[in-house]
């Protein structure tokens, strides 16, 4: 039993503090559906009613797509993909015409995949809880009940589950969902992504908050990662009500991006397809920063031809194209930086993706598709500079997983020959490492720190257990991203964050005070990251970088720059 007053912590990855009872999501289908179920008579009719099941929870996840827009919508693409995979589909028939019962069948070639993803590690291990989501949907349909998912909340509350999968986390209601709390998931899960676009408070890896019984009152600190259980009452909603004006505060934030003192940062957003693209464009926004071309890949059997994928990128680049002088650009002209095909791993493409790759997150993902396939990159850099040139707007392309100087050259080639500016992610620590090298042959990086987490702490960002190693402030994350910052400051090139630690306000002053030209985050962070930098002087965010970098770990590197802050507000 959780006493009054007792506190939990976990890893926060969206900003804000909340106060309201809690809500267990649990999402069982109902036993008794289950008992009553009547078994096909005919392994033939069992694969049939399966057929049918998964074609309705794969409908399911699509229509919620097309409502969604950007990493949203990418990830509810990515589920509906595997609730109709082949693969999965195969191991049911295996076991039914072996004699077991479809339901069993279902769990058990469930299991299986779980198993291989969970062993897998890195990003296939997060689709362990994408895979579970789909059985218990399958199940429902199956049994004739309604597909699990969380409860609607009668008056706004604290939403605690072990784990959301991307179709319940898409459809919270912020109006009533006031923050959102796990006991499973790192800061760049699937949940901890959607939670971020959505805007809602969240925080992750919180041990022990299954236990919390239902109605117990939680004050949810989405910048501290602190979860108090019964907090005193008026001190709490004085920090809510306190909270809630400096968000307001934010709101009007209108661009463009600076320091108090005039430092100018480029403030831009992630988009994914032209839906999301111009919903971006209404925000205070210099242009995108990320881009991500796979979306209209991940429901595809065949290549689109590079006429085709012109078209899907001309609605991206069209929405900012023209002067964006009066929205919050300040420069002018807006720019749009696209990245190239971000396939394999945990977002495999059917035409693309190397089958039975035993660890998917070290193999051949991103630009190293275009190793054994040049000709997938050629037609989609064909494609790019099309919508380019149909457009008018500034573009920008970046490859996504290099790891030399030889792969950034060859690249920029490439695309230099289409007219257009090129330049490379750092994810992985070698490009890190050699980001002065790279500056030699392209014309500008992008961090994507959710990988550069991933692999420079060696830690699957599934793995609730390492979720304090899958925070982007990690010392040796931000050590990484200041050598990064450095190499284009001399050069005098831009260095941007595309990652998730982009939308983070805090973080995004160490950012800046490492020499970060450009914010990248999802359109929802905008106005939060701009009115934080818009209050801080640029010498108060180079003090916060030494303090963050000094620290000895991520809850050390936030105490010590929110003392930084404070002190120089």
């Amino acid at each position: 039993m959780v006493t009054q007053r007792t506190g939990l912590s976990g890893t926060p990855v969206v900003p804000g503090l909340a106060l309201g009872p809690v809500v267990l999501a649990r999402g069982e289908v109902p036993e008794a559906a289950v008992s009553a179920y009547v078994q096909p008579a005919t392994p033939e009719a069992a694969l049939a009613a399966y057929d049918d099941a998964a074609a309705t929870v794969a409908a399911g996840f699509e229509a919620k797509a097309e409502r969604a827009s950007g990493a949203t919508a990418e990830v509810l693409v990515a589920s509906a993909g595997l609730a109709r995979d082949r693969g999965l589909r195969g191991a049911v028939r295996k076991r039914v015409n072996g004699g077991d019962a479809l339901l069993d069948a279902v769990h058990g070639a469930a299991e299986q995949f779980v198993g291989t993803f969970t062993a897998m590690g890195g990003l296939m291990a997060e689709r362990a809880t994408d895979l579970r989501d789909i059985e218990r949907r399958l199940v429902a349909r199956l049994v004739g009940a309604a597909e699990p998912g969380v409860p609607t909340p009668e008056q706004p509350s604290v939403l605690v589950a072990e784990d959301l999968a991307p179709a319940d986390t898409a459809g919270l209601d912020p109006a009533v969902v006031l923050a959102l709390v796990t006991e499973r998931g790192g800061p760049t899960s699937h949940t901890a992504i959607i939670a971020r676009q959505l805007g809602i408070p969240c925080v992750v890896g919180a041990a022990g908050v299954l236990d919390l019984p239902d109605g117990a009152t939680l004050l949810v600190d989405g910048t501290t990662g602190a979860v108090e259980v019964d907090p005193d009452p008026d001190a709490a909603r004085a920090r809510v009500a306190a909270d809630a004006e400096q968000r307001a505060a934010s709101a009007s934030w209108s661009g463009p991006g600076a320091t108090i003192d005039g430092t100018r940062v480029k403030i831009l957003a992630n988009v994914a397809d032209g839906p999301s693209a111009r919903s971006a464009a209404d925000a205070p926004v210099e242009g995108v920063g990320l881009f991500r071309t796979e979306l209209c890949f991940l429901n595809r059997d065949v290549e689109p031809s590079a006429e085709e994928q012109a078209d899907i990128y001309a609605e991206v680049l069209g929405a900012f194209s023209g002067d964006g002088s009066g929205d919050g650009s300040g420069d002018g002209e807006r720019y749009v930086v696209v990245r190239t095909l971000d396939a394999g791993s945990d977002k495999p493409v059917a035409f693309a993706t190397l089958p039975g790759e035993e660890n998917p997150a070290l193999g051949v993902r991103g630009l190293r598709l275009s190793f054994g396939n040049p000709d997938l990159l050629a037609r989609q850099l064909d494609g790019i500079a099309e919508a380019a040139r149909r457009t008018g707007t500034e573009t920008w392309v970046m490859a996504p997983m290099v790891a030399t100087v030889a792969e950034g050259a060859e690249f920029a080639e490439a695309v230099r020959a289409r007219g257009l500016k090129p330049g490379v992610m750092v994810e992985v620590p070698s490009a890190a490492l050699l980001a002065h090298r790279l500056l030699e042959v392209v014309d500008f990086l992008s961090i994507g720190t959710n990988d550069l987490t991933q692999y420079t702490m060696a830690a699957d960002r599934m793995a609730t257990t390492l979720a304090h190693l899958t925070d982007p402030w990690q010392p040796a994350v931000l050590q990484l991203v200041a050598i990064t910052a450095e190499a284009g400051r001399q050069v005098g090139k831009p260095v941007g964050v595309c990652g998730e630690a982009a939308a983070d306000p805090l973080l995004a002053c160490v950012l800046v005070g490492m020499g970060i030209t450009s914010l990248s985050m999802a359109p929802a962070a905008v106005r939060a990251v701009g009115a934080r930098l818009a209050t801080t002087s640029h010498d108060a965010c180079e003090e916060a970088a030494e303090a963050a970098l000094a620290a000895v770990d991520p809850a050390a590197a936030r105490e010590a720059v929110l003392a930084v802050l404070e002190q120089g507000a």
